[in-house]
């Protein structure tokens, strides 16, 4: 083949792996679709290794083939081991990894060309350092988040005086240094700015709470795009361009859907050390408020005698790794005859589509499925709602106190059917701090405990009925 030949036949190939990527992000647009998706993206992205390994003339491939074997085998460990539960956490090692692998790209790069002695090319410098940046930022960041998720750290905003100064000055710093290194530095710096890479992506995540943790997991995923894209413009390397420009999109646009339903800004996300003050007990005004604690007989009475019921998931089911349970309970309702569904609210759990992947696990049937927008205007004309672990997605706060921190957050308007059961260990406030007027009101009744252990109990009295 002739050399006109071959560069031809290695862009079709990238052209070809570029569209199985699109198809496959396409796919994971709903539930139904997502693992055909998966399978697809998976496929372009192979393509797009073994052409790449081609094109750079790769002959001995002894270290990328025990690569591949112990990375596929740490890979199907966690697939299996991890609950899902714990997904989040997950997610977050997976930026992070991602973000270390671009700025390890970008390193080799440079310490290759500076070690050569010559000149490094300004674009080329640039997209370095900015790889190096996007990509520790990314890296640090992420362990921090996991941190917070895993509970290693206090998920809890952990502010200190100046803060917002020091990142500041941490910031120019990096800025300074990239300046320098640009200009043709001693490339003994660029080590000197991989150290305040990594301590910028520690003190961005600190002070961000457990609350906002749905909307840091996805702007740390675009940040792992953009650095490999930036990787990508580094090794003149089209695919990895592509697929990093991707990730980096979809991560940005899923932020966006996170803020929106949140009814917050990026900044105040990334700055506001909202939950700072956060209550991790019951509030002295709520200790005077009457609750209506129900039995398990309560609840299966009024759930099997309802003509239609919508049954709401948040993070306590997740937790209590209820989800199969809650399929039980509805299929036992639909046996009644009682028209049953699922309300999703964009932020429940702690990561995007995690109510989603817990429900698709207990194989609950997607168009049962509904978002927030579908399902609102249902629940004036609903006789029963279950909540299941669900606390600031329901507080009735965000609609009607404009003084609340949440005003102005979508709810899910649980509160407008005629009868609501809330499962919760206790009255403790959720991710926000706040007390949730929601447990107090007429219609209301609580079923404390384990969401598990409550609900198998519940199963149990509707099939004595």
């Amino acid at each position: 083949m002739d050399d006109f030949d071959f560069p031809i036949l290695i862009n079709a190939f990238y052209l070809l792996a570029a569209v199985l990527i699109f198809l496959g992000l396409k796919r994971l647009g709903s539930p139904a679709t997502a693992r055909e998706g998966n399978r697809i993206a998976a496929l372009g992205m192979l393509i797009a290794v073994v052409v790449t390994l081609l094109d750079r003339e790769i002959v001995r491939f002894e270290i990328i083939v025990a690569g591949v074997v112990v990375g596929a085998a740490i890979g199907g460990v966690f697939a299996r081991a991890i609950r899902m539960t714990a997904m989040p956490q997950l997610v977050a090692l997976f930026n992070g990894f991602g973000g270390a692998g671009s700025a390890v790209v970008a390193a080799a790069e440079y310490l290759r060309l500076a070690d050569g002695g010559g000149e490094v090319p300004l674009d080329v410098s640039v997209t370095i350092m900015l790889g190096t940046l996007v990509g520790l930022v990314t890296f640090s960041g992420s362990i921090i988040a996991f941190g917070k998720l895993q509970e290693l750290i206090d998920g809890k905003p952990i502010t200190y005086p100046l803060q917002k100064t020091v990142s500041a000055v941490v910031f120019l710093a990096i800025v300074g240094v990239i300046v320098y290194l640009v200009a043709g530095g001693d490339p003994v710096a660029y080590y000197g700015l991989i150290a305040l890479c990594l301590i910028l992506g520690l003190l961005l995540v600190i002070p961000i709470g457990g609350a906002d943790m749905p909307v840091v997991i996805s702007l740390l995923n675009s940040y792992s795009g953009i650095a490999a894209a930036m990787a990508g413009f580094a090794l003149g390397n089209v695919m990895l361009i592509i697929a990093g420009a991707l990730v980096g999109a979809a991560g940005l646009i899923l932020t966006q859907i996170m803020i929106k339903a949140m009814n917050r800004s990026l900044a105040n996300v990334l700055f506001g050390a909202f939950g700072a003050e956060a209550s991790g007990s019951m509030t002295e005004s709520a200790e005077e408020k009457v609750v209506r604690e129900a039995t398990p007989e309560d609840a299966a009475v009024a759930m099997a005698y309802s003509g239609s019921a919508i049954l709401v998931p948040g993070y306590g089911l997740a937790v209590a790794r209820a989800q199969h349970q809650l399929k039980e309970v509805g299929e036992l309702l639909e046996a009644r005859g009682v028209d049953v569904r699922y309300a999703i609210h964009p932020v429940a759990g702690r990561m995007p589509g995690h109510m989603n992947v817990l429900l698709a696990e207990a194989d609950v049937p997607y168009d049962k499925l509904y978002d927030l927008d579908e399902i609102n205007d249902r629940f004036p004309d609903t006789d029963f709602v279950l909540v299941i672990g669900a606390n600031d997605v329901v507080n009735p706060a965000a609609r009607d106190e404009q003084g609340s921190p949440i005003y102005g957050m979508p709810i899910l308007e649980v509160d407008k059917s005629r009868q609501v059961l809330v499962l919760k260990r206790s009255l403790n406030p959720g991710f926000a701090g706040l007390d949730n007027e929601l447990f107090y009101k007429e219609n209301t009744m609580m079923l404390f405990g384990d969401a598990q252990d409550s609900l198998t109990r519940v199963i149990g009295e509707i099939k004595e009925l």
